[in-house]
Order: structure tokens, then C-alpha cells, then sequence
């Protein structure tokens, strides 16, 4: 197996990380919430999270935006729910506060310094057609990073 690194170097005294390798979630959604919370205090970040699954709060699309349509009264021009995309990224930055917990950081007083979604890999599926025919049915996943950070008070 390949070894994977992050795509930023962090100073690892006061900072925390944690990545999901090979997540079943759509990329595209992934990477509008990992523009969202970045920034965010982590209890900010979660509680967004939490709020996108019950969906009452759409997370803005401004990169795959196409016949996205906007919300009525939420502020925002275009936007959706991704529940799976965002119940993956919430997990990953409840382990990077578990990884901060480990490490004697303090994770109440810390923030998302970078959050990345990637492409991950494809698996390829078939699905059976009339006639002795098959159509591709793949399925897409995506590797999530997260650096949390200690905020200097």
C-alpha cells in the first residue's frame, strides 16, 4: 500500500489531524462543505453539520451549482442538504478532536485550519441490460482531510 501524506505541512505542537480514506460520498458535495466549515470552531463546525443532516440549514453551492436551486429566506442564493457527505465529514472531525484529546490539546478552544476533499478511487460495477448488454454502474469515493488548530487566545 502506497503511502499517503496531507496536502499542507502543519507544525504538530498545537495542531491536530485526521483524514477518511475511501468514503461512499460524493465529492462534489464534500468539497462545497469542506468550503463551508473551514474556519469554523469545531463545535461551530459540528453543530453546521448536525443542523445540514435535519435538514434545517442548506450548505451554499458556489462551484457545482449547476440547476442547484436557491433557498427561499435561508440567505443564500443556491444550495442543498447532503446528508451522507456532511454525517462523513462530521465523523472526521470528531476523530480529529479525539486525536487532539490524545495528544493533551484542548479541542473546545480549537478551529478548522484546512479542510480538503478529494477524489478518491473509482469501483467499477456492472449493471445487466435487456439483450445480453451491460452498463457501467461505478460507484465514486472520497478521501476527506482535516487539520484542526489551537486558537492563541
Amino acid at each position: 500500500m502506497a503511502k499517503i501524506d496531507y496536502s499542507v505541512k502543519v507544525e504538530p505542537e498545537n495542531t491536530s489531524k485526521a483524514v477518511g480514506r475511501e468514503l461512499h460520498i460524493s465529492p462534489k458535495e464534500s468539497m462545497e462543505i469542506c468550503r463551508t466549515v473551514k474556519g469554523m470552531k469545531t463545535d461551530q463546525a459540528k453543530s453546521f453539520l448536525e443542523e445540514v443532516i435535519a435538514l434545517k440549514k442548506p450548505v451554499p453551492f458556489k462551484r457545482f451549482k449547476r440547476d442547484v436551486p436557491h433557498r427561499k429566506g435561508k440567505g443564500i442564493m443556491s444550495g442543498r442538504y447532503p446528508k451522507n457527505a456532511a454525517l462523513g465529514i462530521l465523523q472526521t472531525i470528531e476523530h480529529a478532536e479525539h486525536n487532539a484529546e490524545y495528544k493533551g490539546l484542548d479541542p473546545e478552544i480549537m478551529f478548522i485550519e484546512h479542510a480538503a476533499a478529494h477524489r478518491g478511487q473509482i469501483t467499477q460495477g456492472r449493471m445487466p441490460r435487456a439483450m445480453g448488454r451491460a452498463t457501467a454502474k461505478n460507484t465514486h469515493t472520497t478521501n476527506i482531510e482535516i487539520i484542526l488548530k489551537e486558537s492563541e487566545k
